[in-house]
């Protein structure tokens, strides 16, 4: 089989090359450059040298050709004025969806993928063909598994995909990087938002959106307890940053007019637990769900919420959770589940 191996510098897709090899497989590997590592790389320590170095190393040992492509302006075009667009509203973006559906397998599949029977990732999940069907389940691994981030992907998509972590555990991959002699078996894995890679995260807000003095406001009591950058810098649920004495104190709510950003304190927050949402711009990977109880992330972690849908005249969903979070917020999405499989995914309204 001939395979593209999206490869990043880290471990996992290492070991994934490393599999593909020993599989025999006829394995070309690419380094995606992306736009932010040089425009702004001084706002933080974004060593992408210090990425494709690794990335050498690997394609030295296995013998192993590399190309490094450059999307720099589809990044911006796909992902990063999404993001922007959706601060500016007080929406809280998703990142990493896009960059899976529009870049790695959107733009890289479409215009070098073709030449390749499939392309491979280092993610934390599997493909399982279903007749007419290919259905995306989640990795073993509650904490590594990567499905929430694929939720958009299509079936033309998940058909030229391969995904071989899914059957592992994080600790399993390491040891398979010690026993493949890995030059990077003892590299700490990323924390980077897929576009960021490692710059801090406010400090692109800032350098992109400035920054705008607001009130910070105690929901309950309407009492001004500080002042802020700007909400754009802030989500709901969040509890670092705010520089608020006697907390904890966490961000429930957001006035984008006014600049205001409202506070409770963790006293009270139970209060502010959702229950309930509304999720727009479906997207279901196989078929539309039949059944109404499901389970769904709202964000990336191990935490799944059994859940009811309801469909609304309007084509979205009405989703009660059997539990309750204080950090909903629009613009995230959440990806349903039936079992171990990812069903597809919306937009919290």
């Amino acid at each position: 089989m001939k395979v593209a191996v999206l490869l990043s510098g880290g471990v996992d897709s290492s070991v994934v090359l490393a599999q593909l090899k020993s599989d025999e497989h006829d394995v070309t590997a690419f380094y995606l450059k992306v736009w932010l590592e040089d425009e702004v790389a001084y706002l933080g320590n974004c060593p992408w040298e210090e990425d494709l170095n690794y990335v050498r190393s690997i394609c030295n040992k296995f013998n192993v050709p590399l190309e490094v492509v450059s999307l720099q302006q589809e990044y911006y075009e796909s992902v990063v004025e999404y993001v922007l667009t959706e601060l500016k509203a007080g929406r809280t973006p998703s990142s990493d969806l896009f960059c899976n559906r529009d870049i790695k397998f959107g733009v890289f599949l479409g215009r070098f993928g073709k030449d390749f029977d499939k392309v491979a990732s280092g993610h934390y999940a599997s493909i399982r063909n279903g007749g007419e069907k290919v259905h995306l389940i989640r990795g073993v691994d509650p904490i590594k598994d990567q499905t929430y981030f694929l939720a958009r992907l299509s079936q033309e998509q998940l058909r030229r995909s391969l995904f071989l972590l899914g059957p592992y555990h994080k600790t399993e991959v390491r040891t398979l990087a010690e026993t493949y002699n890995l030059p990077n078996k003892d590299r700490k894995d990323s924390q980077g938002i897929c576009f960021l890679g490692k710059i801090k995260y406010h400090e692109f807000i800032r350098y992109n959106l400035g920054e705008k003095s607001g009130k910070i406001v105690e929901r309950e009591t309407g009492k001004t307890l500080g002042e802020h950058e700007g909400y754009w810098f802030y989500t709901i649920g969040q509890r670092q940053g705010l520089g608020l004495p006697g907390g904890p104190w966490y961000v429930v709510e957001k006035n984008v007019e006014q600049n205001i950003l409202y506070v409770t304190h963790a006293q009270q927050l139970e209060h502010n637990r959702k229950t309930a949402f509304k999720v727009g711009q479906l997207h279901w990977i196989a078929d539309v769900p039949v059944k109404r109880e499901l389970t769904t992330k709202i964000r990336h972690s191990e935490h799944l919420y059994p859940c009811k849908i309801e469909w609304d005249a309007d084509a979205t969903l009405r989703v009660v959770l059997n539990g309750s979070d204080p950090g909903i917020a629009a613009g995230q999405f959440s990806v349903f589940y039936d079992g171990e499989e990812c069903l597809g995914s919306g937009v919290i309204l």
